[in-house]
């Protein structure tokens, strides 16, 4: 019994949980109203009292008659009279025209209700543009965006480069998401992006389980969160808040922290995604595999993406790294791995903390991976000012093979290029990109690799998300040599061009592939069979199927036509738009179907197909 209340109060909607979060969100609707009338009391209460004392007078004051006989205002005449005189409308003196008293009065009345409109007015103007009433009004109308969200949607918090690149991914593909980010600037350029679908937005603290809360993370529809804050603390509170309310959700955050990894991953099990180590492991495959990274850079680099131009990996020898923060700490671990010795330029070598945004600057920094400690004694490090040539003169660049430029500073990351380059014009150079702002100057210098951390970070998310599949597939060919790598790409070149327009993946289940269910069940059908072309089946249709997922788990990388596959298996293609139409036609058209597996030609009409169905088939298409 105790262990099904606490599972109940977990979950939305059920036990005391979902109640405190409707009462929450009544609450936040509410705010609204307490708010006006809080702020407006004071002028609402002149208004009440003028025009009281206003009709009150009148009513009281005596009149006279058409017969000149005494006569006094009703009550209602008076307020009647009293609405349209202070509203400026003025219809004219009722019942009859007033006597000079009742004039006075109305006189100083009207005087008096000027007065009391103006108050009003300018109290009602002071509330509109009051931060906290305005914070209520948007908190109001994001709720009830959120509310009415019927279809799936993801919970992006932090709209950075990484969210608006990531955002602008998910609407191409149809996916709606919620934004909540600190930075009102971020939230107000959803209104500026042309989405195709209205994206609620709030500017709120993203540490506060209600605010995620309001935002949709107990909401039935919510399919995701991804914590994508330059703050690694509030992303580790988003994984912590989503792993505690809602253990179901898949989480993806952001961190360059190992320590803050390390968390994370004591709650559920996100996906934790680091650009600095993600950068050192393409670097290593580059290194040893260019092959492999020329396929991995074009498969997540979206539709349309050309291919890239395979790199030349530098020869074997000294690296020098400028910059020991966590940047440079994960790549000297990545570079030594590889069993290549590398000089170290900095400052503070031992610190290990960078101050720039997304990482943290406390006494965990210098735990990350690779972290060196000591001081110019050491081997290997050089400590001092990068950008100071006689520093430089101590690295022996003549004699080096690789630069990294690395630092938090983009500025001194292009000076340090310019001078490299100056000493030693065959040096392999990376560089660190921290500024959007600086993208054209290092596009001017030309470097041979470069990492833009939310770049990288927003591939990464969106091949998980778009295509899970492709997600495994990138996993699982790293265990490849570098000549299948290359054998694929020639492949995917030679059938799709060079530009890979389509990465899709196809469920041979009855819902998406109900043309294909007998086939499926005789225990014969062969990829090769699938991908013959609905116009001529002798011909191959441009699509390569990168990877077959079983139903029971097993996965077969690049599965050859001779493959067989079973219901409920699933498979990644890469291929042209026109080989993704054929091949649906071929998954839903049973008329299609019959021609591509079984080369018989069948009437595709129902009336057809009732009349021919006794006809003996030559089987000559």
């Amino acid at each position: 019994m105790a262990r099904s209340t606490r599972q109940a109060s977990r979950h939305p909607g059920r036990g005391e949980g979902g109640r405190r979060g409707l009462f929450g969100r009544t609450q936040d609707n509410s705010s609204t109203i307490f708010l006006i009338l809080r702020r407006m009391r004071a002028p609402l209460i002149v208004l009440i009292m003028i025009f009281a004392v206003s009709v009150l007078g009148l009513s009281l004051i005596p009149g006279r008659d058409a017969a000149g006989q005494p006569a006094r205002m009703g009550i209602f005449d008076a307020f009647y009279f009293m609405s349209y005189t202070a509203t400026t409308i003025g219809y004219g003196e009722i019942p009859q025209p007033f006597t000079g008293a009742q004039r006075l009065w109305v006189t100083g009345t009207i005087y008096f209700t000027v007065v009391g409109w103006a108050y009003a007015i300018g109290s009602l103007l002071t509330l509109l543009q009051d931060r906290a009433f305005r914070q209520a009004l948007a908190l109001q109308r994001f709720t009830r965006k959120v509310v009415r969200l019927s279809e799936p949607f993801l919970l992006i918090v932090g709209y950075g480069q990484t969210g608006q690149l990531l955002g602008r991914s998910l609407d191409a593909l149809g996916r709606r998401f919620v934004v909540l980010d600190t930075s009102s600037g971020h939230v107000d350029s959803l209104d500026v992006d042309q989405y195709h679908a209205d994206v609620p937005g709030l500017a709120a603290d993203a540490r506060d389980p209600h605010t995620l809360g309001l935002a949709g993370l107990e909401h039935p529809r919510c399919e995701g969160v991804l914590a994508l804050t330059d703050d690694d603390e509030a992303n580790l509170v988003v994984s912590m808040t989503a792993a505690l309310i809602r253990p179901d959700l898949p989480v993806i955050a952001r961190t360059t922290s190992p320590t803050i990894a390390h968390r994370m991953r004591a709650f559920g099990s996100p996906t934790v995604v680091n650009p600095f180590d993600r950068f050192g492991d393409h670097l290593r495959l580059a290194l040893h595999a260019p092959a492999s990274y020329q396929l991995m850079s074009w498969l997540v680099s979206g539709p349309g993406a050309a291919l890239p131009e395979r790199g030349q990996a530098p020869a074997t020898g000294r690296w020098v790294m400028c910059g020991h923060g966590r940047f440079g700490q994960e790549l000297t671990a990545d570079l030594r791995a590889e069993g290549l010795e590398v000089t170290i330029i900095d400052l503070d070598p031992g610190a290990g903390a960078e101050t720039d945004a997304g990482a943290d600057t406390g006494a965990d920094a210098d735990t990350g991976a690779g972290a060196d400690t000591g001081a110019d004694a050491n081997a290997g490090i050089i400590v001092g000012d990068a950008s100071d040539p006689a520093v430089i003169a101590r690295a022996d660049l003549e004699q080096a093979v690789g630069l990294v430029a690395g630092t938090d500073n983009d500025t001194t990351n292009l000076s340090l290029i310019a001078a490299a380059r100056k000493i030693n014009p065959s040096l392999f150079i990376a560089a660190r990109q921290n500024r959007p702002a600086s993208a054209p100057l290092f596009a001017a210098v030309d470097v041979d690799w470069l990492l833009v951390p939310t770049e990288v970070m927003a591939r990464e998310i969106y091949a998980q998300l778009s295509t899970p599949l492709l997600w495994r597939f990138l996993r699982d060919m790293l265990n490849q040599d570098d000549d299948w790598a290359a054998h694929l790409v020639d492949r995917l070149r030679r059938q799709c061009g060079s530009h890979l327009s389509r990465v899709w993946k196809v469920t041979l289940t009855g819902r998406e592939a109900p043309a294909l269910g007998p086939w499926l069940r005789g225990g014969d059908a062969r990829i090769g069979d699938l991908l013959r072309s609905p116009q001529d089946r002798e011909r191959q249709l441009d699509a390569v199927p990168l990877l077959l997922s079983r139903h029971s788990g097993e996965s077969i990388l690049t599965p050859g036509d001779d493959i067989t596959v079973a219901p409920e298996d699933q498979i990644l293609f890469a291929g042209r738009p026109a080989a993704q139409r054929h091949l649906i036609d071929t998954m839903t058209n049973d008329a299609v179907s019959e021609y591509v597996l079984r080369g018989r030609w069948v009437p595709s009409g129902w009336l057809w197909q009732r009349l021919t169905r006794r006809i003996p088939h030559s089987g000559q298409p």
